[in-house]
């Protein structure tokens, strides 16, 4: 998939999930965290296919016990997250018409969150507030041939655009701002954080993050080997958006939530 193409499935598919939202009676925050989450899931499932392949091609073998049984661990070497089977997108997708998937969304988000405690609390669980066929409607506009075979980077892309198009229509409020995409990547290639502390202390989504972690895999190494990331962010959603993308990508960072200016949480901020 080229740049232009990709641009094209953005818009396509921010059109259709903003049409929904027009047509609801939900307010633009009700709407955007639940939907990052749902895009959280279709991110992971991809994440998921593709790690289980190659975790399952590459499984030693025993003599006589035969082939080792596939692990959450294996998961997180593989840099994705393990997805029990309810949590899981080609389930949720199958799902018949008229099932109550704001509950079972509500489970799909608990079950990831009982595998890994830094999701705790952090995953959207308010799926009830949302019509049944306008949940319907969001499984279908990403269930799309077009994602079904793309890769994490592409996935990674179509979510910040998500990100950037919510803050846009509403979450700049009380003076927060969406740092875009290419803006980032420009900033991890110009100093190069290849090694050491990462710190950034207004993490948003964990944008830098990523981006750092993906700069550090082009150069063959892996992050969890060369950085440690700290972040802090103020807004509570902010942080637990910080979390999801972190995880989703397989990477750790301590994101705490609090005014950096006048409560500085991280390390690298505090003093003695």
């Amino acid at each position: 998939m080229n740049a232009e193409q990709l641009k094209q499935l953005e818009n396509q598919l921010w059109e259709a999930a903003d049409q929904l939202r027009a047509n609801s009676k939900l307010t633009a925050t009700e709407y955007s965290f639940p939907v990052l989450g749902i895009i959280f899931l279709r991110h992971a499932y991809n994440r998921f296919i593709t790690a289980k392949a190659i975790i399952e091609e590459n499984l030693p073998v025993h003599p006589q016990r035969g082939r080792r049984t596939i692990n959450k661990d294996d998961f997180q070497h593989a840099k994705a997250i393990f997805l029990p089977e309810k949590s899981r997108w080609d389930y949720l997708s199958s799902l018949p018409e008229g099932s109550d998937l704001g509950d079972i969304l509500d489970d799909a988000m608990r079950s990831i969150e009982a595998e890994y405690e830094v999701l705790l609390d952090v995953l959207p669980k308010s799926y009830s507030l949302f019509e049944k066929d306008l949940l319907q409607s969001l499984i279908r506009i990403f269930n799309t041939e077009l994602l079904t075979n793309v890769s994490g980077d592409v996935f990674g892309r179509i979510y910040e655009y998500f990100l950037n198009k919510f803050a846009m229509s509403g979450a700049q409020e009380g003076g927060e701002f969406f740092t875009p995409p290419s803006l980032v990547n420009a900033i991890v290639n110009i100093i190069e954080p290849n090694h050491g502390t990462v710190l950034d202390p207004a993490c948003g989504s964990a944008g830098m993050f990523v981006q750092t972690g993906h700069f550090i895999e082009e150069e063959g190494f892996n992050p969890a080997e060369k950085v440690t990331f700290y972040g802090q962010e103020k807004a509570d959603t902010n942080t637990k958006l910080s979390k999801m993308n972190m995880t989703v990508h397989g990477m750790d960072a301590s994101s705490l939530q609090g005014n950096t200016v006048s409560t500085p949480r991280t390390p690298s901020l505090l003093i003695a």
